[in-house]
């Protein structure tokens, strides 16, 4: 196992990481700590990463990543010195400093930028840069809190490819963020926290399933929407309708929703209802996340 937490209630900034449950992660895995916002109180406990406590244990550094929400660099230092730094501090020699820190800026994207005073950085290069130093030393385990915060449509993408691949090239890697559609996209393994309790974990289909005695509510996009809504209206999985008039589409309530969509197909195929869009808002993660904290 690569981390282990028994007991007790860690705050990152102010999203909780766990608190009364035993948690274990696999290697190879990210998974995504999903949080409303609350501050939390410390409570003591036991924590290990790849076998040791973490208390104490300055050896384990060399080990773990973190990318903090809050900005903590020296702005007068350009980006390249600034990761080089942070690479002496993990006990790399100068060279092997320089040459992990070229790595790492160019993983992030940051070559271009590297030799510029951390001063006149975009809040997109600053999270790049935040990623940069937390994986120069090539630690195995990655904390990253709120890594997405302030970034724009391109940085966000890039930055969320690049969480995948460390998932995928076999480090251990957790991600607290309070933005649940971006979580979502980043793993399907979700840990929902409220206010530092755990609230559900598992594959976000899991936690929806976890709602399922209540409706399931789906969207069909459709110019002859009324002559859709009448062929739905005969379908036995179906328990409640609406038109949506304004939007040209038809919002249909389900509890059986795998049913529902393997009849949607040959119901695509029909001529007259011509279907241009399908969509559910309570398959995402968000829908989750409000239910299991509301109930």
């Amino acid at each position: 196992m690569a981390c282990a937490s028994t007991g007790c209630r860690i705050p990152l900034g102010v999203q909780v990481v766990r608190q009364r449950h035993r948690r274990q992660q696999r290697r190879r895995q990210i998974d995504a700590s999903a949080t409303g916002d609350g501050a939390a109180l410390s409570k003591p406990g036991k924590v290990s990463v790849l076998g040791h406590s973490v208390w104490n244990n300055a050896s384990l550094n060399r080990h773990i990543g973190l990318c903090p929400e809050q900005d903590a660099f020296y702005e007068w230092m350009t980006g390249r010195d600034f990761i080089s730094t942070c690479a002496r501090l993990t006990g790399l020699s100068r060279g092997e400093a320089r040459e992990a820190a070229l790595g790492a800026l160019e993983l992030v994207g940051m070559t271009p930028n590297m030799d510029r005073a951390i001063r006149g950085y975009s809040k997109g290069m600053r999270q790049r840069t935040k990623l940069a130093q937390a994986l120069v030393h090539d630690p195995q385990v990655l904390f990253l809190d709120e890594p997405l915060t302030g970034t724009d449509p391109v940085a966000r993408r890039d930055l969320m490819d690049i969480i995948r691949h460390l998932g995928e090239s076999g480090k251990s890697v957790v991600v607290s963020s309070h933005v649940l559609h971006e979580v979502q996209a980043v793993t399907p393994h979700i840990i929902l926290l409220n206010h530092g309790r755990l609230v559900a974990e598992g594959h976000v289909r899991q936690l929806r399933d976890l709602i399922d005695k209540y409706p399931h509510r789906i969207v069909l996009m459709c110019e002859n929407y009324r002559q859709l809504a009448s062929r739905l209206v005969t379908f036995e999985d179906v328990e409640g309708m609406e038109l949506l008039k304004k939007e040209k589409g038809v919002l249909v309530e389900t509890r059986m929703p795998d049913a529902f969509y393997a009849r949607l197909p040959d119901l695509a195929l029909h001529d007259a209802c011509r279907i241009t869009e399908v969509y559910s808002d309570d398959d995402n993660l968000e829908a989750v996340f409000k239910y299991l904290v509301n109930k």
